[in-house]
């Protein structure tokens, strides 16, 4: 019988949480976390049973019938009430959304233990080579080329200890010499990715979970044996059942959860840089960070890759230059079977090249690459000779999509723009279309840009010079000693300038580059302001408005006509905007609440200050009762607009 007796008490305490817990949310009008709903609905059971004690038991003894009915459902809109001003209270000193559940807690401690190791190596990693002051608040000793070299070599070193995310990170600063001194440029090259290959036991299994069934289910064949191996993924040959040869992309095992929880002590890394430091807020590491964060984790999706090699082989005429054709159908987010091609990489392929083989094979892939950043807008951010391969049969093929530029219309017109302008020699219009390439700062002397680019020009494009890397080099010093921030798109189209210079320079030492780049522009680029360019603007602007000017005698008719006749009006409807509707809807509704709650509270005042009516107990009257359960209303309804209001100011 006793436990019957705590079962039926146990199924009426979960009844009566469970309904306090929704008559709280929706009298509130919102929706909470459900620990702190649950908290406030169990503070409204435990009151329930004092608060009607204290009201019913002294009306108990002296009246009968209904009236301990009214004070009961009084004890319970005081025991919600209570509720109610718990969750409100809670949500203005802790948000909804501000503290994590305690499945998120016990996960965030699990992470946080595994970041604050790897966190502790490579901070040991750091100070192990030196670079510890910089992160407390040193800035840089870049003032001789010693110091510098010093420091660059301490970088790369911590950079190759730290493993597979630190050199990407180093890969992708070593290209960056918008940012750091060549002495920087220099060693972080020398960055390699040194791995050995996964066993395949758990090639295996990546590549099952991606095909969803066995390998010999899809390949006739697959090499265990990897065609080459790096930090994210290796590739390996294989044959389809159709009889097709083909190249197997499969990322290593675990490298995703690894380069998350590196990912993570970078960005920490930053924000401790930048807060503490000068160099760290000038170059702004921040950015840098997240930017290549961003860059990573697409690398790390192989789909962003086919969807890459298609892109580029969609937009791309030149029949000189190919591209691996993807299987979309065989491919995942750790897999990319892709089209084989016969050939050898560049790096050891064109020492068999005559001279002019060589320049041939320079100026293809040159052409190729221009055509992609100035003409179709999708382009290979990464032209370096391991990415590009000889082909058997003739012509060249690019390799590794993983790092792809995307630029839009604008930034395309203004780039030829910038390339003619260096065809005429002007500075001026090298300035300007510089300035419609970056965000223009706020000041900016406009004369110095100009004479600066005008040395830039009479040092590096003068007829009788080649030019090298140090062009590129003097074009991002230019850029930074005016403080221009140089957007990500347009960061990857120097990158990608300045990584064939190198790759072409070492296919074919005195290849011109700049030559080459003119002579392209004169071939596919109409001369800005040209008569062609002109003819084509028009004919465009004219084919947009030749609708409009087809109604415009209509239009013009029908407003005079209107007029003359004195039915000339005009029509603006206010808040045609749905979203505008409901924030006027919202507003309106919160100040009919505060109205409504004004009024009940006082009347529920004026009412507990009669003591006239009939008499429900000996102390109380019918009037006072009344006026305690119109201030149980009033303060509901101005609970409601206050959680309302705080919920409002935490979105914001």
């Amino acid at each position: 019988m006793d436990a019957l007796i705590l079962i039926a008490f146990a199924v009426t305490a979960v009844m009566m949480v469970a309904a306090f817990a929704l008559a709280a949310r929706r009298l509130l009008g919102l929706r909470f976390g459900t620990v702190r709903t649950l908290l406030g609905a169990a503070l409204a059971v435990l009151l329930v049973g004092p608060v009607s004690q204290a009201l019913v038991g002294p009306v108990v003894g002296n009246q009968a019938g209904i009236t301990p009915l009214w004070f009961i459902i009084l004890a319970f809109a005081c025991s919600l009430l209570a509720s109610m001003v718990f969750l409100a209270i809670a949500e203005a000193l802790v948000p909804t959304g501000s503290i994590p559940s305690p499945l998120e807690v016990v996960a965030g401690i699990r992470r946080r233990a595994g970041r604050s190791r790897r966190y502790l190596r490579i901070t040991r990693i750091l100070i192990r080579h030196g670079l510890g002051p910089y992160l407390r608040g040193r800035d840089p000793d870049l003032g001789a080329p010693s110091s510098r070299l010093r420091l660059a070599r301490s970088l790369r070193e911590a950079l190759d200890e730290g493993g597979v995310t630190f050199v990407k990170l180093g890969q992708i600063l070593s290209t960056r010499g918008d940012l750091l001194p060549p002495e920087f440029i220099g060693e972080l090259r020398l960055l390699q990715d040194r791995v050995e290959p996964a066993p395949w036991e758990e090639i295996e299994r990546v590549v099952t979970g991606e095909l969803g069934g066995p390998v010999e289910e899809v390949f006739a064949s697959f090499e265990r044996k990897p065609l080459a191996a790096a930090s994210i993924a290796q590739v390996h040959l294989a044959r389809l059942r159709s009889g097709e040869e083909v190249v197997v992309k499969v990322q290593r095992p675990g490298i995703a959860p690894v380069v998350e929880r590196d990912l993570d002590i970078v960005a920490r890394l930053a924000r401790t840089a930048e807060r503490r430091t000068r160099w760290a807020r000038g170059v702004g590491v921040g950015d840098l960070a997240r930017g290549f964060a961003e860059a990573l984790r697409e690398e790390l999706d192989f789909r962003v890759e086919a969807a890459n090699m298609a892109a580029v082989a969609a937009t791309s005429k030149d029949a000189a230059v190919r591209s691996p054709v993807p299987h979309p159908r065989l491919s995942g987010r750790r897999l990319l079977v892709m089209e084989r091609l016969d050939g050898v990489p560049l790096a050891t392929g064109q020492a068999g090249l005559g001279p002019a083989e060589r320049e041939e094979a320079a100026r293809a892939v040159l052409q190729a690459l221009l055509e992609q950043i100035l003409l179709n807008g999708v382009f290979h951010a990464d032209p370096h000779p391991g990415n590009i391969m000889l082909l058997s049969g003739g012509g060249i093929a690019l390799l590794d999509y993983g790092s792809v530029g995307r630029l839009d219309g604008a930034l395309r017109a203004a780039l030829q723009r910038l390339l003619a302008a260096l065809d005429l020699a002007d500075p001026a219009g090298v300035g300007d279309a510089l300035l419609e390439l970056v965000p223009r700062p706020d000041e900016i002397d406009e004369r110095e840009l100009e004479r600066e680019i005008g040395r830039f020009m009479a040092r590096h494009l003068v007829p009788g010079i080649v030019p090298d890397s140090r062009m590129f080099a003097d074009l991002f010093r230019l850029v930074f000693a005016h403080k221009l921030s140089v957007p990500p798109e347009v960061a990857a189209v120097f990158r990608a300038l300045g990584t064939i210079e190198g790759t072409l320079t070492g296919l074919a030492p005195g290849f011109d580059i700049v030559k080459e780049a003119r002579e392209f522009a004169g071939r596919r680029l109409s001369a800005p302001g040209g008569r062609e360019e002109i003819r084509t603007a028009v004919a465009q602007e004219a084919v947009r408005l030749l609708p409009l000017l087809r109604r415009l005698p209509r239009s013009v008719d029908r407003i005079v006509g209107a007029a003359e006749s004195g039915r000339f009006s005009v029509n603006v409807r206010l808040f045609a905007d749905a979203r505008d509707r409901r924030h006027m809807t919202g507003l309106l509704h919160q100040a009919l609440l505060t109205v409504l709650a004004a009024t009940a509270g006082i009347m529920a005042v004026l009412l507990l200050d009669s003591e006239r009516g009939p008499r429900v107990t000996p102390t109380v009257t019918l009037y006072q009762l009344i006026g305690y359960n119109l201030l149980v209303v009033s303060a509901v309804l101005a609970l409601r607009v206050l959680v309302a209001i705080f919920r409002e100011r935490r979105e914001e």
